[in-house]
């Protein structure tokens, strides 16, 4: 066994020591290239777009006012219809047999006012029993007014020029009091409407009154006017959105209920924003996204927190977050972190 002196023991120690530090200093890092784009500052308010189905506001549906066996239905869906055509009407069996009961009723009472009468001019008859029996007259043509009236309305008649758009019921049915028997779309008066559902935050921007256009697929390369002409208070349980209602101008064209339609609402009312170009966004989640820009070395970068406000095309609307910003990195995002180095580069790829 060779014995050293221990003070090469620790010479040899020193400069394996020496050896492990030089290696483990890292080498210089490579720089990431990247590119950037300058933001615009700007007032805004967004371009809503939404879609829909065109509609009559005459719309409507027909039942009978009382209950009776379905007799005949003279119509079917898709038929246009006139005003006072007559559309479906109830077997008549019975409610002519209330009529005849109800003006066979007045005859009787009519004969006994007569005979109270004579019996109180008589002195016979007392002066209650005359009004009773007159009470009983006129309840009895009221009876009869009453069944006259409900077999007028045992037929259904258009209320207006316009469309059968469905048919519930069939011959030989039993249509119960007020239920549907026809949805109707009238169209006498040209009154054409889009329904639909917005977001809380369009719904806040938009005010009644304020005009829209209109794209109809049937007229592609037509633009119609509109207009907002309702707007509910509250949202709709079934979809958590707020009812609009726009009224369209169809300036001579001719319009169909069902007819698909885009629109577009630009709000009276705007805000200041921030425009960048959607690739500058290194990270995303719901309204919060994160951006990077240059410092002032511009070597190295900072990650910033940006509230998102809204999408247009291919920009990205800020709320806030790079409010004493010109510019944001756009290109190489994807590979940089909070303590990259950057070497900004132009379209060509020459240091900048």
């Amino acid at each position: 066994m060779i014995r050293l002196p221990l003070v090469a023991i620790i010479a040899f120690a020193l400069v394996k020591c020496g050896d492990n530090k030089a290696a483990a200093i890292p080498q210089a890092e490579d720089p990431i290239m990247v590119t950037v784009s300058s933001l615009t500052r700007d007032n805004h308010s967004r371009t809503l777009q939404y879609s829909g189905l065109i509609a009559s506001n005459a719309e409507a549906r027909l039942s009978f006012k009382i209950q009776g066996i379905v007799s005949r239905i003279y119509v079917k869906e898709g038929d246009h219809v006139v005003k006072g055509q007559l559309l479906a009407s109830l077997d008549l069996t019975e409610i002519d047999a209330q009529v005849q009961q109800a003006a066979s009723n007045v005859e009787k009472t009519q004969r006994d006012e007569g005979r109270i009468n004579n019996l109180f001019k008589d002195t016979v008859a007392s002066l209650e029993q005359l009004q009773n029996v007159r009470t009983q007259v006129s309840m009895a043509d009221e009876a009869l007014r009453i069944a006259r009236f409900n077999r007028q309305y045992a037929q259904i008649r258009a209320s207006s020029g316009g469309t059968i758009l469905q048919k519930f019921m069939n011959e030989g049915e039993l249509a119960t009091a007020g239920a549907a028997v026809f949805l109707f779309n009238g169209t006498a008066q040209n009154d054409w409407v889009v329904r639909f559902g917005v977001s809380d935050r369009d719904w806040a921007s938009l005010k009644k009154g304020e005009g829209t256009t209109v794209t109809i697929d049937a007229y592609p390369d037509q633009r119609f006017a509109g207009v907002i002409t309702k707007m509910a208070e509250g949202a709709d349980p079934a979809s958590s959105t707020y009812p609009v209602e726009v009224k369209i101008l169809p300036a001579g064209h001719k319009l169909a209920p069902g007819l698909f339609c885009t629109l577009q609402m630009q709000p009276a009312t705007s805000r200041s924003i921030i425009l960048i170009p959607a690739e500058a966004l290194a990270e995303g989640d719901g309204r919060t996204g994160y951006v990077y820009t240059l410092n002032a070395d511009r070597k190295t970068v900072t990650k910033n927190k940006v509230t998102i406000a809204y999408l247009e095309n291919d920009k990205i609307a800020l709320s806030s977050g790079l409010e004493n910003v010109q510019e944001v990195i756009t290109g190489g995002v994807g590979y940089l972190a909070e303590k990259s180095l950057v070497k900004v580069v132009n379209k060509g790829g020459t240091g900048l």
